[in-house]
């Protein structure tokens, strides 16, 4: 189980496609983690304001909305610097001048290892 200080570490998954949504919360739950769910940037801010638990963000960079992933990314680290954020995305790989510091970038189509072994890693 991901676990943290005896609890499950709680994953926020931000995808705006539903059946990848539903894939990335599928990972994140058989890894053991409890999982939030958003289907935009403005969602998730809203669930980071009302939850104190979020250990990790996991997001899409491309996103409708008034924020794509690499805005909710820096929103993230400078109003919750302790949240750990892993990036992904179909479409050309951000620079990494474009991340908050220490986030990690995954392409898609998402390797489950991969993602898994990132998650446990960054909530430990």
């Amino acid at each position: 189980m991901a676990r943290e200080r005896g609890s499950i570490a709680i994953v926020l998954v931000v995808e705006d496609e539903p059946l990848q949504r539903m894939d990335m919360i599928d990972m994140a739950e058989r890894a053991g983690f409890e999982v939030l769910e958003a289907q935009d940037a403005d969602h998730a801010i809203a669930l980071l304001e009302r939850r104190t638990d979020v250990r990790l963000v996991l997001a899409d960079i491309d996103m409708p909305g008034t924020m794509n992933g690499l805005r909710l990314a820096a929103a993230v680290r400078r109003r919750w610097p302790p949240i750990s954020i892993i990036l992904t995305t179909a479409g050309v790989a951000p620079r990494r001048d474009e991340m908050p510091d220490d986030a990690v970038f995954l392409p898609k189509p998402l390797n489950y290892q991969r993602v898994v072994d990132t998650m446990h890693r960054m909530t430990a």
